[in-house]
């Protein structure tokens, strides 16, 4: 497969390695974007990189709480001008609204709208917009108590990253909105080791493996084998599992104890949560400057 600059320019920007070393982890994996990324870290040239590192799109995420129950719903537009539109901002709160009553985005498409189905509604306002919009897809959690949090708010209750928080326990002190807040900073994989998807254990523990084989075999006092599958390989897995749990990450309010401590202290218990950003797996396609500007030239 031909490594094309394009491919280059995609593995830096999501894991900041070097250009050299970016071609050269795609040669040796044929183009493999992924593994491209795993021997880079196998080589202590990148960190793990995250697809939301490598998306772009448009549009708003809104999120409304009702009881124990909160939404969040992601409307994509094609230009950030039209996210700033008023009517647009319009149209994401009443879908949102109306998602307090939807299961999943299908029902939330067909569910009604001032008298009319939602997607007819979108229909309708990408006529008066003038732009392509997407209602792509809604999440949704309960529990006893519903915290959501908006960063980079656009209007009351859509911006850029909607988090939801479910809790159960003392009644609301505040703590829910501060661990949303934290989640919209630090987008951990999961609540906790439990949860985490086993295909992402068992790439992350292929990596350390590797890494940590390599690195002993070009130490000038290389360990037994004993001490790096049994001490540096778990160690190394723990690390990560704690930093991509959202109860094992360090707490943002208070960095010396978790979120799980911080949730302790507070008398609640965190039982769910969802996070969502505008353009999550999105993928614009690249277009070459020169053929860009002409594009503008010619209106």
């Amino acid at each position: 497969m031909t490594v094309t600059a394009q491919m280059v320019k995609e593995l830096r920007d999501s894991t900041g390695a070097g250009m050299m070393d970016a071609k050269k982890a795609l040669v040796e994996v044929n183009g493999d974007m992924e593994a491209a990324v795993d021997w880079l870290r196998t080589k202590g040239l990148a960190k793990a990189a995250k697809k939301a590192d490598r998306v772009a799109a448009e549009g708003l995420v809104g999120v409304a709480v009702s009881g124990g129950r909160g939404v969040a719903v992601e409307v994509n537009s094609e230009t950030d001008f039209v996210a700033r539109n008023g009517d647009f901002q319009r149209l994401v709160h009443d879908i949102t609204k109306v998602a307090l009553n939807s299961a999943d985005v299908g029902i939330l498409r067909a569910a009604d709208l001032n008298g009319k189905t939602v997607e007819v509604v979108v229909q309708e306002a990408i006529s008066a917009i003038g732009e392509n919009l997407t209602l792509r897809r809604m999440a949704s959690v309960e529990g006893q108590h519903v915290a959501a949090y908006v960063h980079n708010a656009a209007a009351d209750g859509m911006g850029r990253i909607g988090v939801l928080v479910a809790v159960s326990g003392a009644a609301d002190n505040g703590i829910g909105k501060q661990i949303a807040q934290h989640i919209a900073a630090f987008s951990p994989l999961a609540l906790s080791e439990a949860d985490i998807d086993p295909a992402v254990l068992e790439r992350e523990l292929a990596v350390q493996t590797q890494k940590a084989l390599e690195e002993n075999a070009t130490s000038a006092k290389p360990k037994p084998d004993a001490v790096i599958h049994n001490n540096i390989i778990p160690g190394r897995m723990k690390k990560f599992i704690a930093e991509s749990t959202l109860l094992g990450q360090a707490f943002a309010h208070n960095p010396d104890i978790t979120v799980a401590q911080a949730a302790k202290d507070a008398g609640v218990v965190v039982t769910g949560f969802v996070r969502m950003a505008v353009g999550e797996g999105i993928e614009k396609a690249a277009e070459d400057f020169a053929a860009e500007v002409a594009k503008m030239v010619q209106g």
